[in-house]
């Protein structure tokens, strides 16, 4: 218990300094000038995840202990990290937006596969009536520790441009931070299996998927609605393009919106994960989507820094705790041995949404407005919101 709350504390506070709508996509259009090239380097990221968390269930879906697999898989993740780092420390100019994209790329390929072995892995070593409040503490720690290393990264690495580029500073930073969570998982004391499936080729794997998704109208509403309200991230980079467009963003005041984010979205995730322990993870999907649908209409009306600041609090709030909701129910639909099969259906389809999503999104900004573009996502979430309410129930409590 101890080492997944030490892995959820540092692995996501480095993780988070890459994932925030802040640093990367800021300082992709430095180097780009484009918001279509942002949204085109976030899809291509994205575009690693689609098959590989298929790969990762293959991986140790035959395996009694899968500790190994997840730590191997976790440490070429953050070698990419290391490689955003040095592209920034290198490189200058076409080449580095380049080599930034391509490691942006790899990253998301190992971060597909470790979202299997990491939850598999949690899901052996915490019962399921604790996981709610698990996830809850793990972000609640990983977010205070987030807040005060973004709001250090934007002030003072970006604001005073150490080592020559502050931007490859906040990355290295991102990558020590996450390497230490990495060290913490290692220290996991994990039980054999006690049942595990048939060992599968990727091939095969990818195939059995289909009839999983047959055998379970429940699970395969779930399947689709996840997908849509994940739709949100289709909208992800362009959250600080937009304010650009409406005040002066600088170094202190990108830290500031990174740490209200990372802060809001981590002490809510608290309060969703003691709400799912208690009532399950459905009414906590229900709740995070409409709050995130909101804060895409207020958006909208937003003209100022402190508008800006009221977004990122109702956004961070929504979307983390519909990311741990999303994750976690999937891991109760269903036998216990089909766990990984079923993170890597879900996974892939809400990670192909996050491919498609941020170039659609640069097309739409590009071809029309960022207005539309947070108005599509709004249909798009409220169709999710329509098809959890009406035909998803809780399957905690199913026969």
């Amino acid at each position: 218990m101890v080492a997944q709350l030490l892995n959820g504390m540092f692995g996501q506070t480095g993780f988070r300094l890459i994932q925030a709508p802040t640093f990367v996509p800021q300082y992709l259009f430095l180097l780009s000038g484009s918001e279509f090239v942002v949204g085109l380097a976030r899809s291509l990221q994205a575009a690693g995840t689609v098959l590989s968390p298929v790969l990762g269930a293959s991986l140790i879906g035959h395996r009694t202990h899968i500790l190994g697999a997840t730590l191997a898989v976790g440490v070429l993740m953050r070698l990419q990290i290391l490689g955003l780092a040095l592209t920034g420390f290198v490189l200058a100019g076409q080449p580095a937006l380049l080599t930034f994209i391509g490691f942006l790329a790899l990253m998301g390929f190992f971060l597909g596969m470790s979202q299997i072995t990491v939850n598999s892995l949690r899901a052996k070593v915490i019962p399921v009536d604790r996981r709610g409040i698990v996830s809850g503490a793990r972000n609640f720690l990983a977010g205070l520790s987030s807040a005060v290393v973004s709001y250090y990264a934007g002030s003072y690495l970006i604001e005073q441009n150490v080592l020559g580029n502050g931007y490859a500073s906040v990355f290295l930073l991102a990558f020590l931070v996450t390497s230490i969570g990495l060290a913490a998982l290692a220290l996991t004391r994990e039980p054999a299996a006690e049942t595990v499936s048939e060992p599968s080729s990727f091939v095969n794997t990818m195939k059995s998927l289909v009839p999983l998704l047959r055998e379970d109208s429940d699970f395969r509403r779930f399947f689709y609605a996840r997908a849509l309200g994940a739709s949100g991230r289709m909208a992800l980079p362009f959250y600080i393009l937009f304010a650009n467009t409406k005040t002066e963003v600088t170094g202190v005041e990108l830290g500031i919106l990174t740490t209200v984010w990372m802060l809001t979205s981590s002490t809510t995730n608290l309060v969703w994960g003691v709400l799912a322990d208690r009532r399950g993870y459905r009414v906590v999907l229900i709740i995070t989507l409409v709050f995130w649908i909101a804060s895409h209409i207020q958006i909208l009306f937003a003209d100022s820094l402190s508008d800006m600041l009221v977004f990122f609090i109702v956004m961070g709030m929504a979307s983390g705790g519909f990311n741990q909701a999303g994750q976690n129910m999937v891991l109760e639909f269903g036998r216990i041995e089909d766990i990984p099969r079923r993170l890597a259906a879900s996974g892939s389809m809400v990670n192909l949404v996050g491919t498609l999503g941020p170039t659609l999104g640069g097309l739409i900004v590009l071809l029309q407005s960022y207005t539309a573009l947070f108005l599509t996502v709004v249909a798009l979430q409220v169709s999710a919101l329509v098809i959890i309410l009406g035909w998803v129930p809780e399957p905690r409590y199913r026969e």
